[in-house]
């Protein structure tokens, strides 16, 4: 597949078949986002793979309450991902301080997309949630208390009848100037 086509078919999936994601698909998936870049090469991620049945319905349940019920379909996914931000290396902590950016919200996302375009080539689903219970997910996976979770990513097959949709966006003039904004 090229990677023109791979982009094009990754899309946020939100319902799962109820089938097992293969340990070597996800040991691959680990390896994509082992591979991604960051800033110095800090690498300020820890990738929490939560597919322990009644441990991931716990997580999964903390992506929606009764208000916000639109994560719903997380109690679907066989795999539940979840991206860890740490501490980058000391050069990066000077470098971002001094250009005032957080290089590890930036790294994460780079991780997070590698993850993603992974599962998509190996046939898989994915959907990145940033709306979640920090506080209850810390306690379930014992992530320390002065670490923060950056995203939750749900990781499965999506049933057979889920189609493919037309991707919605901002024409390129808006989201791109050459030489100027």
């Amino acid at each position: 597949m090229t990677f023109e086509a791979l982009i094009k078919q990754r899309q946020s999936v939100r319902r799962y078949q109820d089938k097992p994601v293969e340990r070597e698909n996800i040991d691959k998936i680990i390896e994509a986002v082992h591979l991604a870049p960051s800033a110095c090469n800090s690498q300020p991620w820890k990738l929490i793979i939560v597919d322990e049945p009644e441990l991931k319905e716990q997580v999964a349940r903390a992506t929606f309450n009764d208000i916000i019920s639109f994560n719903r379909f997380a109690l679907e996914a066989p795999v539940i991902a979840v991206l860890i931000i740490e501490k980058a290396k000391l050069i990066a902590q000077i470098g971002g301080s001094i250009k005032n950016q957080e290089y590890p919200h930036y790294d994460i996302g780079i991780a997070a997309a590698h993850f993603c375009l992974q599962a998509a080539e190996l046939g898989l689903g994915t959907c990145m949630i940033g709306w979640f219970n920090e506080r209850k997910i810390k306690k379930l996976l014992n992530v320390p208390d002065k670490l923060r979770i950056g995203l939750v990513i749900t990781l499965g097959y999506a049933p057979d009848d889920y189609r493919q949709r037309k991707k919605i966006r901002k024409p390129i003039e808006v989201i791109c100037g050459f030489n100027g904004y």
